[in-house]
């Protein structure tokens, strides 16, 4: 049976030597041990001499589960032979992932181990200026780790260094423009900065960078209808939370904590656009979604679908306002 494939990243060998094993054993691999079943089957197809880089801007088709096992199992065996980089890999099926790799470098190469080190630590929360360190050392091992400098990027965002992240978001850019993290990284310091027309031109390359298959594609679509919504900008705003709070998100995705927050965002920007009904629905998702890590009071929910359905036309306006009440919302009634 064929399924969808899509496949997309670089690897960056970062020396000649290192690039040619790479690209040989590609072949002889390919032919020796898979029989060229491959997706990829001319090394002139992905590999680009003159940059040093195995590179699949972005390849969508079909396959057989074998041929994209084998092709994943051979940009793996490369990726240990690279300084940095990532391979995106999914195989899919009416828009269900049934297999995915993240092919990266896990060498012994002290630039490799440092990155990973960093990233690691970056995870942690008190150890900022350790996972600092250590990217800061991968970085000085390897001047072009494009990943390296957009992990610092964030890391400099915890420590509110902004100037310093901007620099390490465009240095990642400059090196290597496919990052989608970068720019949603751009657009966070820009949006501290209160700068939302500039974060939302960054979240829209973002999204047009990544996927609708990624964590990353709806971080960026959310983060963009709140810029949005501070320009009171409501029609595009609408557009973003619509496909956002219509998309289903796989359990341990970052955007589920998101949710309620969507919804109740939704359900104002409806209003503004005097969608009262529209924007009922709404609010009533909102409650029947367990507070994540949006911060938004139970009260200022119901004190809205009130106002929906005040302005609507509908009843029971007045329980909702009450229960808002209640739970101690100080916020003026609609007249």
């Amino acid at each position: 049976m064929l399924y969808r494939v899509i496949i997309q990243g670089n690897l960056d060998f970062g020396n000649e030597k290192s690039y040619e094993k790479a690209k040989k054993m590609y072949e002889y691999r390919l032919e020796n041990y898979f029989k060229s079943d491959a997706i990829f089957k001319e090394t002139a197809d992905i590999f680009m001499d003159e940059k040093l880089q195995l590179n699949i801007p972005r390849f969508v088709g079909q396959a057989f589960e074998k041929t994209f096992k084998n092709t994943t199992s051979l940009l793996d065996y490369c990726a240990q032979f690279a300084m940095t980089g990532v391979v995106k890999c999914w195989q899919t099926d009416s828009g269900k992932i049934l297999n995915y790799s993240d092919v990266e470098p896990k060498s012994d190469k002290v630039a490799v181990k440092l990155y990973h080190k960093g990233k690691e630590l970056s995870k942690e929360e008190g150890k900022e200026e350790e996972a600092f360190e250590e990217l800061t050392k991968a970085i000085t091992k390897y001047d072009k780790n494009a990943m390296a400098y957009e992990r610092r990027g964030n890391i400099n965002i915890k420590l509110k260094k902004y100037s310093d992240a901007i620099r390490d978001f465009k240095k990642t850019i400059g090196i290597d423009e496919s990052n989608p993290m970068a720019y949603y990284g751009l657009a966070r310091v820009y949006i501290i900065q209160e700068k939302y027309q500039e974060a939302i031109d960054q979240l829209e390359i973002a999204c047009k960078k990544s996927l609708a298959l990624q964590s990353i594609y709806w971080k960026s679509r959310r983060l963009k209808a709140d810029c949005h919504i501070k320009l009171k900008q409501w029609d595009k705003a609408e557009f973003d939370l619509k496909l956002f709070t219509k998309r289903t998100f796989p359990e341990g995705d970052i955007n589920n904590s998101y949710k309620r927050h969507a919804f109740y965002y939704y359900g104002r920007t409806l209003i503004e656009l005097k969608r009262h009904v529209d924007a009922i629905a709404a609010f009533e998702s909102a409650l029947k979604i367990e507070e994540g890590i949006d911060n938004i009071p139970l009260e200022d929910i119901y004190f809205y679908l009130g106002t929906a359905k005040k302005l609507g036309g509908k009843t029971g306006y007045t329980k909702d306002f009450k229960k808002a009440t209640e739970l101690g919302c100080t916020l003026e009634a609609v007249e």
